[in-house]
């Protein structure tokens, strides 16, 4: 546990963000005595004052002025003292140095809108967010593509929308999803499905003022329906949207043993091409420990049966530092993705929540250390990039390996529009479905709105005409309903 002491509450959140990286795992704990590490912020009417004590002996010190009349000048401020402090004695230098949110492609994006040179942007980035020179590498050329990809993309006519899917065929160790294991949740599959059919059937009863621009489906697994009920899901969201009218739609094929010929056929009729098949790593025993419970092989064989079955756009998911597992294995896994060939790879740091198995038994899970992720991480961009791929998307979360990132890779045109638009938050995206979290944008308030379906399949089934409530305060449209 490490100790946080401060003398008024402002910037907490940024405080411990930057803490929890520093100290990745430890607990921060307010105003807590008995920890062997405390951090002291001393708020200053024009200055702060930070200290890093060991054991009661302090270690650490540095102070800098700051203007708290300008909240985000302050904040960043703030971080680099804090991050001054800490680097020094721990001897450790963040790769993304003082940056703590989830999208810090918008910062870039920001500049290059504004018409930053390459040399403005890199001292920029530097001077006020400590970034390496490979992180900065990695998000300037991401916001370029995401700029490439957006060019000409009209918000305010269109949306997206996510379905989900909440069952899956096993609930993975690191998972804290919207997920149920299909053994025990079988029987209330059609229940669910009859549930969801009643919300897109409030969706569609909407005035048609923006065009569907992609539609996503996820989960859970999307392909632990059977091919039947797969076949009533897409039959009812053809039967509401023109799917010939829709520039992407994407299902989650996300795990192998889930996947079967007719499935993909069903899939497939509806003229729908871009799929992810998600092994996580190629290698057995990683699998085994993970409570995925499916072979190497039945990846190869699932990616084999969709290019069987006409799939030309096909993604598949890695997760970096994966229990017991070095950067020699990442390297395997990546050369055996390559030689599939799929069109787009999405790498995440391993990101364990607070509800996940793996979180709740710590103890039974070797942590993979900072530098060894980071190895990974960048491994995988040399092997995307020898796919002849580019880095079109990237985020970042709470509780995340070697507080690095997730990457999406594509070729070029067969980047997955809906996972950019879901980061840069400008368009609405309606969820429907357990676990759900719709956001609309109100146009010219700068503003989002919110609204989440609850997570428990019981609950959704049951409280279905609750949820179509909470979204009747607000159409599709952002525009208030009376």
């Amino acid at each position: 546990m490490i100790g946080l002491f401060m003398n008024q509450s402002s910037y907490e959140n940024d405080i411990r963000a930057l803490m929890m990286a520093f100290f990745p795992g430890e607990k921060i704990v307010l105003n807590g005595e008995d920890t062997d590490h405390q951090v002291r912020v001393i708020f200053l009417p024009d200055k702060v004052k930070i200290s890093l004590e060991n054991e009661g002996k302090v270690v650490s010190v540095r102070e800098g002025a700051c203007d708290f009349s300008d909240y985000r000048e302050a904040k960043n401020t703030l971080k680099r003292i804090l991050y001054d402090c800490l680097s020094s004695y721990l001897g450790i230098e963040l790769p993304w140095g003082t940056l703590t949110g989830i999208r810090p492609t918008k910062i870039a994006m920001d500049l290059l809108n504004r018409g930053f040179t390459d040399t403005q942007m890199y001292d920029y980035f530097k001077k006020e967010y400590y970034l390496s020179d490979e992180k900065y590498q990695l998000c300037t050329r991401v916001a370029r593509n995401e700029s490439r990809i957006l060019k000409d993309l009209d918000y305010t006519s269109t949306y997206s929308l996510y379905v989900g899917i909440p069952f899956c065929p096993t609930i993975c160790a690191y998972c804290s999803f919207s997920s149920f294991p299909l053994s025990v949740w079988r029987k209330k599959v059609d229940d669910y499905l009859e549930a969801l059919f009643k919300e897109l059937d409030y969706l569609a009863s909407l005035p048609d003022e923006k065009h569907l621009l992609t539609l996503y489906m996820g989960g859970g697994t999307p392909t632990s329906l059977t091919a039947s009920q797969m076949d009533r899901l897409l039959d009812k969201l053809s039967s509401i949207y023109d799917f010939s009218s829709i520039r992407e739609i994407t299902i989650e094929a996300g795990r192998p043993d889930s996947i079967t010929m007719d499935k993909l056929k069903v899939i497939k009729s509806y003229g729908i091409d871009r799929i992810s098949i998600n092994p996580q790593t190629m290698k057995q025993k990683t699998l085994d420990l993970i409570g995925r419970k499916h072979t190497v092989d039945q990846v190869r064989e699932a990616f084999a049966m969709a290019r069987e079955a006409g799939f030309g756009n096909i993604n598949m998911d890695l997760i970096a530092g994966l229990p017991e597992e070095s950067v020699e294995d990442m390297e395997e896994t990546l050369r055996q993705i390559a030689l599939l060939g799929p069109e787009s790879m999405t790498v995440h740091s391993l990101a364990i929540k607070r509800a996940a198995y793996m979180n709740k038994n710590r103890e039974a899970f070797k942590v993979t250390s900072q530098e060894e992720v980071n190895h990974m991480i960048g491994a995988s961009f040399k092997s995307a990039l020898s796919m002849g791929m580019e880095p079109y998307y990237l985020y970042r979360q709470k509780n995340i390996a070697g507080n690095l990132e997730n990457v999406g890779y594509a070729k070029k045109g067969c980047e997955g529009l809906y996972n950019i638009l879901i980061m840069e938050e400008k368009q609405t995206i309606v969820a429907a479905g357990a676990g759900g979290a719709t956001k609309i944008v109100i146009p010219g308030e700068n503003r989002i709105e919110r609204i989440e379906n609850v997570k428990n399949v019981k609950d959704y089934i049951e409280r279905i005409d609750e949820m179509i409530g909470r979204k009747q305060r607000f159409n599709i449209h952002g525009r208030k309903n009376d």
